[in-house]
């Protein structure tokens, strides 16, 4: 199974809920990452969790 399971094509789709801002791809962390709201969304199983209460904060 490939590492990097997340589908490019659906990013161009999804926004930060919480700012409606643009999401950037981390595949390495498997996250979306939301610099406007300094959040990272985490994907499972390939499925983005476009949660606040799921997201972690940027450092």
């Amino acid at each position: 199974m490939s590492e990097d399971i997340f589908d490019r094509k659906m990013l161009e789709a999804l926004v930060c809920p919480q700012t409606r801002g643009t999401l950037s791809y981390d595949a390495e962390a498997q996250e979306l990452v939301s610099k406007s709201a300094n959040l990272a969304y985490p994907i499972r199983d390939g499925i983005p969790v476009m949660l606040v209460d799921e997201a972690r904060t940027l450092d």
